[in-house]
């Protein structure tokens, strides 16, 4: 569910467990108290008495293993020390604050990989950033996977997801960053070349294996999945949170790097073992939760799986509209909520193609944001540019495979032009269908001949097009199993057949439910009579 936010300084944050050794600044500028542990005043005076003491509580905990305080720490008071010192410049450098830590490479890693993360998200990260970043990653991923039995360290859920989202994020903005070659110097250009290994796809994706490997989480979920304790399969590495959250969490990553090169079946592929319920461990991160449906409903989507692509999408905007008040002071509360919108135009795009009653609520937000995009769409070639201008704002920023950098290359069709170019070519042949679908239920038998002429075409054309509605109207359509899994159902609320060039209509499906609505509005209503009664 979503994290909850009091709006107290940094000190009262800090004084929940450590009243002994901090107290409240009576200033107002919501610091820490000044005090300053012996021996370690030197690179302390570099920066400020609040970041300086906020890093010694930071690092005493991360020692400590105490997630509870961790959680505060990282989720709260790191952004609000953000906010008031550096939103505009970098941290201090892990070398600056390393006296402070007694140069513990742990924890400076994790410093360094927070450092770089507020360079991505505040600033504009050069290329040695993206160098150092990169190796910092790694240095933090040899140390968790390749130690001699499970390390001595916890951190929140949080924070192990914001590792794994962040390292793919650099991974994406990297690949875009390395092919846009048109402003860069020829040392640039020759730097890229000579470190090809340098956020490679493939160490990209043996990272994120390596963490379900090394936590065997696939086999834990299988043994959840049939009924049993996940324990039983865990090993000494799964029944650590640490390793059992990051080899979940990738999970989620594969699902998302797979869907930004372009594979949609191994992405739903990698989902096999996870059961997308309110229960699963990614709804204990709301950014989690948000990420896995949209990518699902994505890869659905791209699949022409358009029904399953508008359960998916709807029910995790429902979600988010019904715990907005929960998640509005969070960190990510933006990212989130551009996210969401970004799904509400996938979901256009998808009723555009399979109209599909929706929620009373969704549908409304749907109407307010995305109505007059919906109305074009149904109106033939017209509205081929508002599917592409749509699909543009809400896809990922797609990514090749391969990194090198050659004359070929340079000549390569560029990822996003490519998931268009596939994206068009099935609305293409399908962009007609609404407008048909809109004669079609005026009517329960019609000429071919006089369908035709209203829709201006002849009537050989008219019957492909009447040919590609009857198989449009039926999709593989997820009942149960695997997300891959499905039956092939009708989708459409329309079922016709031609016999002697004559199109006979029928209704297909049962009417709207409407006893929950007059239930909603009668409880409304009473609830209003009840407030009247009260003044």
């Amino acid at each position: 569910m979503f994290d909850t936010f009091e709006e107290d300084d940094l000190v009262a944050e800090v004084e929940l467990v450590a009243q002994a050794r901090y107290s409240q600044n009576n200033d107002a500028d919501d610091t820490f108290d000044a005090e300053v542990i012996s021996g370690q005043q030197p690179s302390a005076v570099q920066i400020p008495d609040g970041v300086r003491n906020f890093i010694l509580y930071f690092y005493r905990n991360v020692l400590e293993n105490n997630v509870y305080e961790l959680h505060n720490v990282y989720d709260s008071s790191f952004n609000k020390l953000t906010d008031k010192y550096y939103a505009k410049q970098p941290w201090p450098e892990a070398e600056v604050i390393s006296p402070l830590v007694n140069d513990d490479q742990v924890f400076l890693t994790l410093y360094r990989e927070l450092y770089y993360r507020h360079i991505y998200a505040r600033l504009t990260p050069t290329l040695e950033h993206r160098f150092r970043s990169y190796e910092n990653y790694c240095d933090l991923f040899n140390y968790i996977l390749n130690s001699e039995g499970p390390v001595n360290l916890e951190l929140p859920n949080q924070w192990l997801w914001d590792i794994i989202d962040e390292f793919i994020y650099q991974f994406q903005s990297f690949s875009n960053y390395r092919d846009r070659l048109k402003n860069k110097t020829e040392e640039e250009i020759a730097l890229l070349r000579d470190n090809p290994q340098i956020w490679s796809c493939y160490s990209v994706l043996n990272v994120l294996y390596s963490f379900i490997q090394k936590s065997r989480i696939n086999e834990q979920l299988l043994v959840s999945k049939n009924g049993g304790d996940m324990m039983e399969a865990a090993g000494k590495y799964g029944a650590r949170p640490l390793y059992k959250m990051l080899g979940y969490f990738s999970i989620i990553g594969l699902l998302r790097v797979h869907c930004l090169l372009g594979d949609y079946v191994l992405a739903l592929k990698m989902m096999d073992n996870i059961l997308l319920n309110k229960k699963a461990m990614f709804a204990r991160v709301t950014a989690c939760h948000v990420t896995t449906y949209y990518y699902v409903g994505f890869a659905y989507m791209m699949m022409r799986r358009y029904a399953d692509a508008i359960k998916a999408f709807s029910t995790i905007l429902s979600f988010i509209q019904r715990t907005k008040q929960y998640h509005s002071r969070s960190y990510q509360f933006d990212q989130i909520a551009k996210k969401g919108d970004q799904m509400y135009a996938l979901l256009a795009v998808c009723i555009g193609l399979c109209p599909t009653r929706l929620d009373e609520n969704i549908h409304s937000q749907l109407r307010e944001k995305y109505g007059e995009q919906i109305a074009k769409m149904q109106k033939g070639d017209e509205g081929l540019s508002v599917f592409e201008e749509l699909f543009s704002y809400a896809c990922p920023k797609f990514i090749a495979a391969t990194g090198r950098l050659d004359a070929v290359n340079k000549q390569r069709i560029d990822p996003h032009q490519n998931q268009l170019k596939i994206f068009k070519s099935d609305i293409s042949n399908q962009i007609m269908l609404p407008t048909l679908r809109s004669f079609m239920k005026l009517y329960t038998s019609m000429g071919i001949d006089k369908l035709a002429k209203f829709l201006e075409i002849d009537a050989e054309e008219l019957k492909t097009h009447l040919l590609v509605f009857k198989q449009k109207s039926r999709q593989y359509k997820w009942v149960s199993g695997d997300l891959l899994e499905g039956e092939y159902l009708p989708t459409s609320d329309l079922d016709f057949c031609l016999k002697q060039d004559v199109v006979h209509i029928a209704e297909s499906k049962v009417g709207r439910r409407y006893g929950d609505w007059f239930l909603r509005n009668i409880n409304r209503c009473e609830d209003i009579v009840a407030n009247l009664e009260q003044k």
